[in-house]
């Protein structure tokens, strides 16, 4: 065998893989309406993409620091200044390739072989490959709608070991958009602190997609959480700068320091052109950023009201991100009208894509199961039309 054994559990996203199977679909000339992917279907606001053109005009094409621009450092600062009360200096933030960059940066820069990471589930797909790869072990955390898909603290002290080095903490969530409370979070952090080497990484690429309380990161609760998080964020989401790949985290200078050292050893920097977008992100208007969240969360209260009308679906409210995390528990069981029996949320995805001519994400791949991520990062019409079509399948199921 050529390949690292470590690859052989790895698999391939099934977010790009459903999302692939639609580009498929849509090209054999099937009408696939996608609520697979999470993107926004905005355009990158023109003061930003006019930022990377006027980049490019002005010959702004070079290598820059390892971490990005300086600019862009002090912009990330004011960004983690203005929206979450942190304080950090040039030395204490990164910029990098996407949100995936700054994550598996994190992970190398924390990790020792065989240590444990404890992943509240649902989880983002990539997470528990992203620890594998790096030589760490995954301890998943089922987390019930029971309790809004949120960790407790009982649950937290029952998953340590004298293994565990890293917590993940994702709010709002993906996929469920659930958002922890400052109490909720102050409870977590009185265990993580307790546990000499424990390290949180806050990942809050949907903080501008909070739609019924506020929005607080882990590292605001106190002095002793911020020493030991990590706190990672994204322009993609919140400025529709998908494309764009610019992730960028604040967090304790050691720790960013030799993330610091890992970007300048494989990738070096994020692209010029998107840094000097990112600036005009972070540090221009911020109009868009609220105008999403007021149309986000009117798709919200579409989805949900329309998805809980169906027969055989439950959905619970989320109250972050873009996306819904409807049960099709009841669904299982059933037979299709070609005679198959739906015995799991792949299946339903399945069933959907073939006979309503809708794309999801199954549950399983998030960890949590009878589940389907829906994302409402699409039009009103289309979504009312998904639903629509997913109603009439559910209708002849038998």
């Amino acid at each position: 065998m050529l390949t690292a054994k470590r690859f052989l559990e790895i698999g391939n996203s099934p977010i790009v893989e459903a999302m692939h199977q639609v580009a498929v679909l849509k090209a054999a000339g099937r009408d696939i309406i996608s609520l697979a992917a999470g993107e926004p279907d905005f355009n990158t606001p023109e003061h930003i993409a006019n930022a990377g053109k006027e980049a490019i005009n002005a010959g702004k094409t070079k290598y820059t620091c390892e971490s990005g621009l300086l600019a862009l450092r002090k912009a990330i600062c004011g960004k983690f200044k203005r929206d979450n009360n942190l304080f950090y200096t040039s030395e204490q933030v990164i910029a990098s390739s996407g949100g995936k960059q700054i994550i598996t940066n994190a992970l190398i820069a924390t990790l020792n072989p065989s240590e444990e990471a404890i992943i509240p589930a649902p989880y983002w797909t990539s997470y528990p490959n992203m620890v594998r790869i790096n030589y760490g072990v995954p301890v998943i955390v089922k987390c019930s709608a029971e309790n809004n898909f949120k960790l407790t603290p009982k649950q937290l002290e029952a998953a340590l070991t004298n293994k565990t080095k890293l917590l993940f903490i994702n709010s709002p969530g993906n996929p469920s958009g659930a958002v922890y409370t400052e109490n909720e979070l102050a409870a977590l952090g009185e265990v993580v602190t307790s546990h000499p080497t424990l390290v949180v990484l806050a990942d809050d690429v949907y903080e501008h997609t909070v739609y019924d309380q506020k929005f607080i990161t882990p590292a605001q609760i106190n002095s002793k959480l911020y020493e030991r998080t990590i706190t990672m964020n994204s322009v993609s989401k919140s400025y529709s700068m998908t494309g764009w790949r610019i992730g960028f985290a604040g967090g304790p200078e050691d720790i960013i320091q030799t993330m610091h050292k890992i970007q300048a050893q494989t990738t070096m920097h994020p692209s010029t052109i998107s840094q000097h977008a990112a600036i005009a992100a972070l540090t221009g208007p911020q109009t868009f950023v609220h105008q999403a969240q007021v149309i986000f969360k009117e798709r919200r209260d579409l989805v949900c009201s329309l998805l809980n009308m169906i027969d055989g679906i439950e959905c619970a409210i989320p109250q972050g991100a873009f996306y819904a995390y409807p049960s099709v528990g009841r669904l299982l069981g059933k037979y299709t009208p070609q005679g198959k029996t739906l015995q799991n949320d792949r299946d339903v995805m399945e069933y959907f894509l073939n006979e309503a001519d809708v794309a999801t994400v199954y549950g399983e791949a998030f960890g949590l199961s009878p589940y389907l991520r829906i994302s409402y990062a699409t039009s009103t019409e289309l979504l009312t039309e998904a639903c629509r079509r997913i109603d009439e399948a559910c209708k002849k199921l038998k």
